[in-house]
């Protein structure tokens, strides 16, 4: 906890003939991140030519599923489906080598991809058939207006025939103009249609290229006539009963497809995970150096993995393998991957962490202390017990739901969960229950403060929470600053504000004449006096160091009336709830006759009301309460400027390799 998890750097030389082994090996595992060796004596490693089909037939079976995903019988879905995801069966492969896979894929799609293949360009080609069917039918009812056989809609070997549209407003000047132009010698039909002008155009072919500009001028939209015969609206009737005998084929060849999604889905999805972590493989060995005999990889792994990995890779080697594992060096310091070690009960507010950047290697790791603050805030923004209690009931039915994925819902929903506790708890000590709906049904509860009417004293109590925050970051910072060595950097840039706040609060509490206001001014004084030093080191010139001074102060008073937020967003809270309750108040009584129909609606507002306070208001109280930790709590002491520890680690959801060792 506050450190993150200690690391240790491996280097491993070994021959090329278990090298494919040990890739697996060190993929299976996943707590070794690969790092690229930059070396002169060797070459850099290629994928062979079976990893360059893994990578191939990866891309081949997607396509495969892809189509067969539309016709393979739907899982359970919707909101129980997003609540209770069900695990999906792993099916086991043993692994004997990139080379022996690859055949094994080969063969399954030898027969598989042929049959996917058949039954897909037929269900392509007949829907193709089908919409283009569909298009004539569009064009032959426009044509209907015209009731002229289609036949004679068609160009002679020495008539053409063109067909479309014009706007109205140019109809007749487009008609004058192409008589000027060809000597009269031409025939038109038209008929008004969707406010624009359907006309049929007969013209010889020899005076169609001094026709065809006059048309594109007044912007003609031409109509591709079908190759029908007879009226349009017989030529319809006989179109849609061709596609009516192609949606049967449809039917029938979509039924192939639903059997073949229930023969092969399942399969390819599993080879195609296992082609995928090959291409993984396949990536990583532009990081690896080789020679004719030997290759060699490097990498960070956490400490306590170490002997695990070296009795597991003399193993696969036997024994051939030169392994040298140390501890990483100063010089090392910022390439060293952060990887965060909390307890289980704080680990799902690594996510919120990470989402800002991990500590270097040297720094405290925030997420024991922003584990806390980060709920507390929540709650005191929320601060509704009912709406905690909402929270708390779909918080915990997405624990359960997702505690065998652990994947990013169940972090989420644990996050909520400790958000709810705080809410629940400064729900009581407001006395808030969806707002002031007990008092209004004339129900007394118990409460330390009204935030409506004790805006002043919440105002006063949030204040007092941001400059113990601030000065919790500000002393993390001293302390980090002091261990790395940077006593100068810690006395200049955290001891000031420390004093400061220190000051501030000795003040406040002599005002309130628990203290002599000696005190206060014994912490404050040093403290600003240090600060103008720290700021007058500066190299800028004298004017910008003033200006610099300046803006320095009011930012950090700009970041401390920043949690005036807390007291904002829970006097949100508790308006939106009350203003609810009034709106229910006033309609509760309505009667139409005999029916209490008030109360019907009443019911209706109070429930979908208080859910949709519940839900903008918790979504407000995640984002502000985020912000006070990114902007005021990080600047304080920290940067976020780790990195990431990113383990070179298969993805299996459906597949479990066996690798004997």
């Amino acid at each position: 906890m506050f450190k993150p998890e200690e690391m240790a750097k491996i280097e491993v030389l070994s021959l090329n003939r278990y090298k494919d082994y040990i890739l697996t090996y060190l993929h299976e595992q996943g707590v070794l991140e690969i790092r690229e060796i930059d070396v002169d004596l060797a070459q850099k490693d290629a994928p062979n030519e079976f990893y360059r089909k893994a990578a191939s037939y990866s891309i081949s079976l997607s396509r495969l599923i892809d189509f067969l995903k539309s016709y393979k019988e739907q899982e359970t879905g919707g909101i129980k489906g997003f609540i209770f995801p069900e695990l999906k069966p792993k099916k086991k492969y043993k692994y004997r080598g990139i080379e022996n896979l690859i055949k094994e894929i080969e063969s399954f799609l030898e027969n598989a991809e042929p049959e996917i293949k058949s039954v897909e360009g037929k269900i392509t080609s007949l829907n193709t058939e089908i919409e283009r069917l569909k298009t004539e039918i569009e064009i032959l009812e426009l044509l209907s207006a015209l009731d002229i056989e289609v036949e004679y809609l068609k160009p002679t070997k020495s008539v053409e025939i063109v067909v479309g549209f014009v706007e109205k407003d140019k109809f007749l000047p487009l008609i004058e103009e192409l008589k000027k132009a060809l000597n009269d010698r031409l025939a038109y039909v038209s008929r008004d249609l969707k406010g624009k002008v359907l006309v049929v155009i007969a013209l010889l072919k020899k005076d169609y290229d001094k026709a065809n500009p006059i048309l594109a001028k007044y912007s003609f939209e031409r109509i591709e006539v079908p190759e029908v015969k007879g009226k349009p609206r017989d030529a319809i009737k006989a179109l849609q009963k061709e596609i009516a005998s192609l949606n049967k084929e449809l039917e029938v060849a979509e039924k192939e497809a639903r059997v073949l999604a229930e023969k092969y889905h399942d399969e390819l999805v599993f080879y195609q995970e296992l082609m995928e972590n090959e291409r993984e493989k396949a990536n990583m060995l532009s990081n690896l150096v080789r020679t004719n005999m030997t290759f060699a990889l490097t990498g960070w792994l956490p400490r306590k993995e170490v002997p695990k990995i070296l009795e597991g890779l003399n193993k696969i080697s036997r024994g051939k393998i030169y392994v040298n594992v140390r501890s990483p060096t100063p010089e090392e310091l910022d390439e060293i991957p952060v990887k965060l070690k909390n307890p289980k009960f704080i680990e799902p507010f690594e996510m919120l962490t990470e989402m800002f950047g991990v500590p270097k290697y040297n720094e405290l790791d925030p997420t024991p202390i922003l584990a806390f603050t980060y709920s507390f805030f929540f709650g005191f923004m929320l601060t509704d017990f009912m709406y905690g209690l909402i929270i708390a009931v779909v918080a915990t039915l997405l624990t359960m739901g997702h505690k065998k994925l652990n994947d990013g819902v169940y972090k989420f929903s644990n996050i909520l969960l400790w958000s709810a506790f705080f809410t629940i708890v400064m729900g009581i000590l407001f006395g808030s229950y969806f707002g002031d709906a007990f008092q209004r049904a004339g129900i007394n509860v118990p409460a330390l403060l009204d935030p409506m009417r004790g805006a002043l004293v919440v105002l006063g109590l949030a204040l007092a929470i941001g400059l113990l925050h601030l000065f919790i970051g500000y002393t993390l910072g001293f302390i980090v600053k002091i261990k790395n060595k940077e006593t100068a950097n810690a006395v200049l840039e955290q001891l000031p504000w420390m004093l400061i706040i220190l000051g501030v609060i000795f003040l406040a509490f002599s005002m309130a004449g628990f203290t002599s206001i000696v005190l206060g001014e014994a912490f404050l004084l040093p403290g600003i006096v240090l600060f103008v030093i720290a700021e007058i080191r500066s190299d800028l010139p004298i004017l910008m160091r003033l200006l610099m001074t300046i803006s320095d102060f009011f930012g950090f008073i700009g970041n401390w009336l920043s949690y005036a937020r807390l007291m904002a967003l829970a006097l949100a809270t508790a308006g939106i709830a009350m203003v609810v309750n009034i709106i229910v108040a006033m309609i509760w009584g309505i009667k139409i006759g005999p029916v209490p129909l008030g109360i019907a609606v009443g019911l209706v507002v109070f429930i979908g009301g208080h859910i949709f306070s519940t839900a903008i208001n918790a979504l407000g109280a995640f984002v502000h309460a985020l912000r006070l930790h990114y902007v005021e709590f990080f600047g304080t002491f920290y940067s976020g400027e780790g990195k990431r520890f990113e383990p070179f680690k298969a993805k299996r959801e459906v597949s479990e390799l066996e690798l004997e060792i």
